[in-house]
């Protein structure tokens, strides 16, 4: 049997590039948010990178990790940022659905997405 790394590896040649972008985001029920952003920085002791009223921002390697407020929902969700030389082909390559309307992306030129799981992906023009 071969390693699942190795079969990633091997199916991933000659397709499109995505690399990992700088951003995570973790979709934090209103009930939930205070303590979430105290267990990052009190007890994982994240540096702060920035804050406003419905989002914290910390030093997470050379990403970001954003605890998001959100008032309107009951569990956690993951967001994943994934950089793209043409986002709109690779959406169609990963053959996974179009969710603009999960948020505006504000002049970002890409597109929100999700995987099978439901874990939602940015996939966008890198840096």
């Amino acid at each position: 049997m071969q390693p699942v790394c190795g079969t990633i590896n091997q199916h991933l040649e000659g397709m499109g590039l995505i690399e990992p972008g700088k951003n995570i985001a973790i979709k934090v029920p209103l009930h939930r948010w205070e303590e979430t952003v105290a267990f990052y920085r009190d007890r994982v002791g994240l540096r702060l990178a920035k804050q406003s009223p419905d989002t914290v921002a910390f030093e997470f390697g050379p990403m970001t990790l954003w605890i998001d407020r959100v008032e309107r929902q009951s569990q956690v969700d993951v967001w994943l940022e994934l950089f793209a030389d043409d986002p709109d082909l690779e959406l169609a390559r990963l053959g996974s659905p179009k969710r603009d309307e999960l948020e505006p992306l504000d002049g970002v030129h890409g597109h929100w997405t999700s995987d099978p799981a439901g874990v939602i992906l940015l996939v966008r023009r890198g840096p």
